[in-house]
């Protein structure tokens, strides 16, 4: 029964140290990659550079970037009125009389034949928005997907910081406790 236990023994105190060795190497790498003021000083632009893109993306500035080069070349949206209707239109319909049913019925077949007449115009202009469309919709994951990973790659630990995290780690737990005052 000794042996048993000695080797069990044994095979815990092996377990604890591989643990221990692990927790240490995690909070390292944990330090190493927070550790953001090294990595400034190491490379400067680089890092500056992987943060203000990671900005960028996840900020939706693609997006501004795209609404506002469309706003430059087709110029600003006009306001929504305050009546959907121009007072001509309005004392028109009154003229018309009051049947609402033979009124919207008129309006119907005119507003038919208005679209009738209009159709490949309104076809070539909507052709451009569904391409703008589909290319904002193309964009929007890549430029998220590529934030992630410039997020990723800013908080990444680089091997000279996790060696010189892990060296410090090693050594607070190997020194000896403070005696408390």
């Amino acid at each position: 029964m000794g042996a048993q236990s000695s080797a069990a023994r044994a095979a815990v105190l092996a377990a604890r140290a591989e643990f221990d060795g692990e927790l240490q190497r995690l909070e390292a790498s944990g330090r190493a990659a927070v550790d953001v003021p090294a990595r400034v000083r190491r490379e400067p632009a680089k890092t500056l550079g992987v943060a203000a893109g990671a900005v960028f993306l996840l900020g939706g500035g693609p997006g501004r970037l795209l609404r506002r080069i469309r706003r430059t070349i087709q110029g600003p949206q006009a306001d929504m009125p305050k009546s959907m209707l121009p007072d001509e239109v309005e004392k028109t319909l009154r003229k018309m009389g009051d049947d609402g049913e033979k009124i919207r019925g008129t309006l119907e077949r005119e507003f038919a034949k208005y679209l009738d007449e209009h159709a490949e115009e309104r076809k070539n202009r909507d052709l451009g928005a569904v391409t703008a469309l589909l290319l904002a919709s193309l964009a929007k994951p890549a430029a998220s997907r590529a934030g992630k990973e410039l997020a990723q790659r800013l908080f990444d630990a680089d091997s000279a910081t996790f060696r010189e995290q892990l060296s410090r780690v090693r050594q607070r737990h190997e020194a000896p406790p403070e005696k408390p005052r």
